[in-house]
C-alpha cells in the first residue's frame, strides 16, 4: 500500500496551478447523460472522476480522455442505455447518485445503488428523492437500490428543501431540466460548483434563473446537441495550497484561480494575521510573523466550508491562544484530530466544537487518512512537524487532490510517495 513520506521544517516558496474542480465536474458528467456531445475541459484526473468515468461507460455512454488537453469527451447517441448504477461503482463515491435525475428525466426510469456509507457522516439521499417525488417520480426502495419510475414524464412544480444539501440541488436541477413546465427550487444549496453546474445546463439550452437561494428552471424542449464548457477550478484545492503557504511558506503564488470566489477563506486567513494579496486570477501568501487566534463555524456557501475545516484546525495548532471550530454540516468529520494529537497537537473536542490551544511544536509520526481531507490535513502537519511524517492510506488523497506531491515539490516541499 503506498504511503507519503513527509520530511518537515523545510521551508515552501514558488508557484501552484491549481486544477479543476473535482465537486463542480462530477454533476456536470452525471448531467452529460442528458446531450450527445460534450467537451469538458480543465477536468482534474483524480480517483473520484475516473470512478464517474466508469459508471458513465457502463450505462452506455462512449467517453474519449484527452490527459494533455485536460479534456473529457462523451458521445451519447445510443437509442438505448442502461439506466442501471451498479453498487460496485456507486458505493466508493457518493457523487454517483446524481445520475438518477438525468436518467430519470431523460429515460423515464432509473436504478441506483444507495450510496451506503461515509466515514465523515451518513448523508442520507432522503432530500434527493424528496424532491424526485415531488416532480411526479415514483420511488421505491428495494435490495439497497432506489428504483425510480416516470411513466408520463416529470411535471414541474415548486419544491422547498427542509434544508440546504448540494447534492440534493444538484439532483432535482438535473431532473427539473426534462421536466415538463416550470420548476422553483427554494432553499437551494449556491455553492460555486452548483453554479457551475447551472452554467452548463444553461449552454445544453436549458432556462434557469437564480434569486438568492431559489432556482427557476424551465423545462427543456430543444437540446443543444454539441457543448464545450471549461470547469470552474478547485476551491478547496486552493484553500489548501493556502494554508500551506500560511504554515511555512515564504512566498508561494496560487495560480488559475477567481480570487472573489474565496472571500471568506481569505477574510479569515487576513485575520488570523496571514499575509495576502489577492488579484482576480492569483492569490500570494507571504511570510507571517505571528498567527492569531480565531473562531470558526461551518456553513454552507458563502460561508466557510466543511472541506477546509481540518485544514485551518492545522493553522490554528500554531496560532497565538484557544482557536475554535464548530463543525455544523457533518457530525462525523474530527476524525483527524487523534491522529494531530499523535504529531503533538493540543485539541479537545466538545460536542460539535474542536478546541485547539496554540502555538504548538508537532513532531513527525506514521499517520493514518481517514477521508479525504483529513489526509491532507495530515501532509500540512507533516510539513511543519519536526522529523518525518509517514501518512498511511493516501488512496482517499488520490480521490480529490491532482498532482499533489509534485506540486508541493515544485516549491522545494520534501514529499514523496513509497
Amino acid at each position: 500500500m503506498q504511503k507519503l513520506l513527509i520530511k518537515g521544517k523545510n521551508e515552501i516558496s514558488g508557484s501552484i496551478k491549481i486544477s479543476g474542480s473535482k465537486n463542480a465536474t462530477l454533476p456536470i458528467l452525471a448531467a452529460s447523460i442528458l446531450a450527445k456531445n460534450i467537451t469538458l475541459n480543465n477536468a482534474p484526473f483524480v480517483k473520484d472522476i475516473f470512478t464517474m468515468i466508469e459508471l458513465l461507460r457502463f450505462i452506455g455512454i462512449d467517453i474519449k480522455i484527452e490527459s494533455k488537453k485536460k479534456n473529457i469527451k462523451l458521445i451519447n447517441k445510443k437509442k438505448s442505455i442502461n439506466t442501471l448504477a451498479p453498487y460496485k461503482l456507486v458505493k466508493t463515491m457518493r457523487a454517483g447518485v446524481l445520475v438518477l435525475g438525468p436518467l430519470l428525466t431523460k429515460y423515464k426510469k432509473a436504478k441506483v445503488s444507495l450510496p451506503g456509507g461515509c466515514a465523515i457522516g451518513t448523508r442520507p439521499v432522503n432530500l434527493h428523492l424528496f424532491a424526485l417525488k415531488k416532480l411526479g417520480a415514483d420511488i421505491k426502495i428495494k435490495d439497497g437500490y432506489i428504483i425510480a419510475d416516470a411513466k408520463d414524464g416529470l411535471i414541474g412544480t415548486k419544491i422547498k428543501f427542509p434544508s440546504i444539501s448540494v447534492g440534493a440541488t444538484e439532483n432535482a436541477l438535473l431532473a427539473a431540466f426534462g421536466a415538463r413546465g416550470k420548476t422553483i427550487l427554494n432553499n437551494c444549496a449556491i455553492e460555486p460548483e452548483v453554479l457551475d453546474l447551472v452554467s452548463f445546463l444553461k449552454k445544453l439550452g436549458c432556462k434557469i434563473h437564480i434569486e438568492g437561494r431559489k432556482i427557476i428552471v424551465e423545462g427543456i424542449k430543444k437540446i443543444k446537441n454539441k457543448i464545450k464548457h471549461k470547469v470552474i477550478f478547485d476551491r478547496i484545492e486552493a484553500g489548501t495550497y493556502l494554508v500551506a503557504g500560511a504554515l511555512i511558506g515564504k512566498k508561494v503564488v496560487i495560480n488559475n484561480i477567481y480570487s472573489k470566489i474565496f472571500k471568506t477563506e481569505i477574510d479569515l486567513l487576513k485575520n488570523m494575521g496571514v499575509r495576502i494579496h489577492t488579484q482576480k486570477n492569483s492569490i500570494t501568501v507571504l511570510k507571517s510573523k505571528k498567527l492569531k487566534k480565531i473562531n470558526i463555524s461551518t456553513k454552507p456557501y458563502p460561508g466557510f466550508p466543511t472541506d477546509l475545516q481540518a485544514q485551518f484546525m492545522v493553522l490554528m495548532t500554531q496560532a497565538n491562544g484557544l482557536s475554535k471550530i464548530k463543525e455544523n454540516i457533518f457530525e462525523n468529520r474530527f476524525m483527524h484530530v487523534p491522529e494531530l494529537k499523535r504529531m503533538g497537537a493540543k485539541i479537545e473536542i466538545k460536542n460539535k466544537t474542536a478546541y485547539v490551544f496554540g502555538p504548538t511544536k508537532l513532531t513527525g509520526a506514521e499517520v493514518m487518512a481517514t477521508d479525504l481531507r483529513a489526509s491532507v490535513s495530515l501532509v500540512l502537519a507533516g510539513l511543519i512537524a519536526d522529523n518525518r511524517t509517514i501518512v498511511n492510506r493516501i488512496y482517499h488523497l488520490d480521490r480529490g487532490y491532482e498532482f499533489l506531491e509534485s506540486k508541493l515539490k515544485k516549491c522545494k516541499a520534501k514529499i514523496k510517495r513509497i
